[in-house]
């Protein structure tokens, strides 16, 4: 088995225990839920978690909906929940919908009824509705201008928090005096639960002034009525909500370390809240990599290091990319020449910015190969088209939708 073959086995392991459906099962098995119950599902793997609850509690399910991006829904669930699928990064006006009729449901739910709330990764764009004075344009401006300048997850849910009528905990206020129920999956680093899906039934610990002053660092502006919008602060206490965290990075990253080991190979499970600049973070791992390759520092090789979280990318040419392309490529032209380093990053959802790629491998071949065909590794990373470069070697991981959310996972491999 190659070095790819492995990468890619782990991989795959690692997205495979991620997978929402048995923790949702697992967890609702433990509980006694009396009451009604209704569901909602929102995020990139709202479909999966929305099915494993079916198969547990069946027709006590009153009524449900799900919300969840294009192409990710798997067909019906049951009579009783509806499916809408929408935009992501970005709402759209089909978020819209889908979240008003969420809201219809809910609105006349009692004391003794319960909201079963699946989150994943993905929701602070599926499940969206503009407070008064903010339109949905406002909203894709400024999101689309924050992701481009390099604003960190922590940043751009902090604005979105402040334009939302029902994010940053204030769906929870719309929803009592019914109970919620939270199964989380957390695709935010530390499983802040205020941040996931941008809070939505949790109490904000964010602030109108920290979202305008986000805002003002980087250069967005905003009219009037928008900024009257985000003074009307954010709820501080919540108490009709409980959250469980079922699956996060970290479940990612230790199935890939058991794999790894199971390969035969010494593992170093580097962090799990990797954050920073794709290029940036590119340099680091290479270094590691090559020091191990050359003095067996930090970890004997053979070697796996293994990483999780979410790197940043500022735009600032024309192409196209993500992430996790940014980043290989990046490594990719650290590590040139170099014999016995692969390494790979992957969106575990199977999704690496406006691409069909989860993310790209690489060795110490990739940027030989590309400069062998007349072509320059630094002037696609300068123009932040990480997607034609590697699809030219054949370097693209492409998963499709993997039906999990849990962040970036980071694999590299040192023979």
């Amino acid at each position: 088995m190659s070095s790819k073959e492995k990468i890619l086995k782990t991989i795959n392991y690692a997205i495979e225990k991620s997978l929402p459906g048995n923790s949702v099962k697992e967890t609702l098995s433990r509980m006694k839920l009396d009451g009604n119950i209704y569901l909602l599902a929102v995020g990139k793997a709202a479909w999966r978690m929305a099915k494993a609850a079916y198969e547990i509690l069946q027709e006590r399910i009153i009524k449900g909906i799900v919300i969840t991006k294009y192409n990710h829904s798997a067909g019906k669930i049951s009579h009783s929940i509806e499916i809408y699928e929408a935009g992501h990064p970005y709402p759209d006006e089909n978020s819209l919908k889908a979240t008003q009729k969420a809201l219809n449901m809910v609105e006349k739910l009692r004391e003794d009824d319960i909201l079963l709330f699946l989150v994943s990764g993905g929701g602070s764009a599926l499940f969206e509705y503009p407070l008064e004075g903010v339109t949905l344009e406002d909203i894709v401006r400024i999101t689309k201008e924050l992701m481009k300048r390099g604003a960190n997850i922590y940043e751009l849910n902090t604005v979105r928090k402040h334009l939302s009528a029902v994010k940053g905990g204030r769906f929870a206020k719309t929803v009592f005096p019914a109970r919620i129920i939270a199964l989380v999956l957390s695709d935010v680093l530390g499983d802040k639960p205020d941040f996931i899906a941008s809070g939505t039934v949790y109490p904000d610990s964010t602030t109108s002034d920290e979202a305008l002053e986000i805002l003002k660092r980087y250069g967005i502006d905003i009219n009037p009525p928008v900024k009257r919008a985000i003074l009307i602060e954010t709820p501080k206490f919540v108490d009709n909500s409980e959250h469980y965290i079922i699956a996060s990075v970290k479940t990612a990253c230790m199935a890939a370390k058991e794999m790894a080991e199971k390969l035969g190979y010494n593992t170093l499970l580097l962090s799990t809240q990797i954050q920073g600049e794709a290029r940036e973070v590119a340099k680091v791992i290479a270094a590691i990599l090559k020091d191990i390759r050359e003095n067996d520092i930090p970890v004997k090789k053979p070697a796996v290091v293994i990483a999780g979280g979410e790197t940043t990318v500022t735009v600032r040419g024309t192409g196209k990319g993500g992430r996790n392309q940014e980043l290989a490529l990046s490594l990719a032209i650290e590590i040139e020449d170099i014999d016995g380093i692969t390494f790979a990053s992957v969106g575990t959802d199977g999704t690496d910015g406006p691409t069909d790629a989860a993310g790209g491998i690489v060795d110490g071949n990739t940027t030989k190969t590309l400069k062998s065909a007349g072509l320059d590794p630094k002037g696609f990373l300068e123009n932040n088209d990480s997607y034609h470069a590697l699809k030219k070697v054949d370097a693209l991981i492409i998963t499709g939708p993997t039906g999990t959310n849990v962040n970036d996972l980071m694999i590299g491999f040192v023979e």
